[in-house]
């Protein structure tokens, strides 16, 4: 029978002839399968909707804010008054002594002559915009009748927005905003302008040369140490606000991350095979890593917040209890791959269980846990930026405030830049310390 059964011939033929046939079918199967999903992603997410809704200038404008400043030109129609200031600041505000070269303010008439050859004259409720390659706009506004203009308006270009209570005009040398209450002129210039000094302090509008090897500008102090105040505590950038941000990020993400360590180390011998015998504790100690990584850390911040309140202490808490359960898988890996030699080699000579694992256990899983301890570290210290925003600590705090007022762009740019800055910084700081740490370099 067996001799039968092995003398029967394999069709060979039809074995090959349904492999091709299956394979073409996954070949054509994964294409549909793939284009079915992004039909899906194209309806779901309502794709046509989202391209309606974009607003092409609201995104120019926030980019240009990003890599530049707005000189601000408002004239109060209620009272006539006239202030120019960058970005609308109060430390910003120029006087009579100092306006920019650009800007002419008379008695009645205020005149700004623009970049590429254009000019806006503001003449008490009458606004004239000389638009090179296009002519001249005039609105005037009034209390009764609102706002009217010499233009067809049936017929504007698209950056020429126009109601009877707004006139709104976009180029690229300025933007002009007309309604009932104010008379607003935007002025972009490259750079971000009051980032060392503000208009009050005495040390604006002087070179570095001016300031380190000059004459005392400010008679109550040296130049460099009155310099560095007013940069320190520039009331516009904050610079001495934002080092502190900077520095409770990275406090949060070092206390969480090697608070966590050490929380997981003896936890971690619970959950491996071979230092836990009993299976229940096992289970406990893997169930409890589980739960403690399977919350996600936004979660455990928000929870962390209602329970204690705001703060960067409790941002290190949400650090430590997410990584406390990864730290624990990870740790209790490393264990359960120790090589048991070594644990028998340090108790041959007399160690108690305590030394056994001190010097048999502990080295062996030293390079893996430091490696573990400071990835995450770098990690986290990108991770509690969006933390802080939400328990109210370091640099996303003041990243979420400058968003919200949706005018301060150019901090938001700063702040980013400051924390690719701190994340690699970390990076190379952990590093190092890994390769003198594992390799003895």
């Amino acid at each position: 029978m067996s001799l039968a059964t092995a003398a029967t011939p394999v069709d060979m033929s039809s074995k090959a002839t349904a492999l091709i046939a299956r394979k073409r079918l996954i070949t054509l199967a994964v294409p549909l399968a793939i284009l079915a999903y992004f039909t899906y992603i194209f309806f779901a997410f309502d794709i046509l909707g989202l391209r309606e809704r974009a607003r092409l200038d609201n995104a120019v404008a926030l980019v240009s804010d990003t890599y530049s400043y707005k000189t601000h030109v408002e004239r109060n129609n209620r009272n006539g008054e006239i202030e120019v200031s960058v970005e609308g600041e109060r430390k910003g505000i120029y006087d009579a002594t100092n306006y920019p070269s650009w800007v002419t303010v008379g008695e009645e008439v205020t005149q700004i002559a623009l970049d590429d050859g254009g000019s806006i004259e503001i003449n008490g409720d009458i606004v004239r915009f000389d638009v090179p390659g296009f002519g001249l706009i005039e609105a005037t506004q009034s209390r009764s009748d609102g706002v009217s203009l010499n233009l067809d308006t049936a017929d504007l270009p698209d950056w020429i927005s126009y109601s009877n209570t707004r006139l709104t005009v976009m180029t690229d040398a300025a933007r002009l905003t007309l309604t009932k209450a104010r008379t607003e002129v935007f002025v972009y210039e490259f750079g971000w302008e009051l980032f060392w000094f503000t208009l009050d302090s005495p040390y604006y509008d002087h070179s570095f040369s001016e300031i380190a090897f000059g004459d005392p500008i400010d008679p109550t102090r040296s130049n460099l140490t009155g310099a560095w105040q007013d940069f320190w505590n520039n009331s516009i950038w904050r610079h001495g606000d934002v080092a502190w941000a900077l520095f409770e990020t990275v406090l949060m993400a070092f206390l969480g991350t090697f608070g966590a360590a050490i929380i997981a180390l003896p936890l971690a011998f619970l959950a491996a095979r071979n230092f836990a015998p009993l299976v229940a504790i096992r289970m406990a100690a893997r169930r409890l890593f589980d739960f403690l990584r399977g919350v996600d850390g936004l979660i455990w911040t928000i929870l962390l917040s209602r329970a204690f309140g705001p703060g960067p202490m409790t941002g290190a808490l949400a650090i430590l209890f997410t990584d406390t359960g990864s730290f624990g898988k990870l740790f209790s890996e490393a264990l359960e791959n120790v090589d048991g030699k070594q644990i028998e080699g340090v108790a041959s000579t007399g160690a108690k269980p305590l030394q056994r694992y001190r010097f048999g256990v502990i080295p062996q899983i030293v390079p893996v846990l430091l490696s573990q301890v400071l990835y995450f570290l770098e990690s986290n210290t990108r991770s509690a930026t969006i933390i802080g925003a939400i328990t109210g600590g370091g640099i996303g705090l003041l990243l979420t405030q400058a968003m919200i007022t949706q005018k301060d762009w150019e901090e938001v740019s700063y702040y980013i830049i400051l924390v690719v800055l701190l994340v690699m910084a970390m990076d190379s700081f952990s590093g190092w310390l890994r390769r003198k740490l594992i390799k003895g370099e």
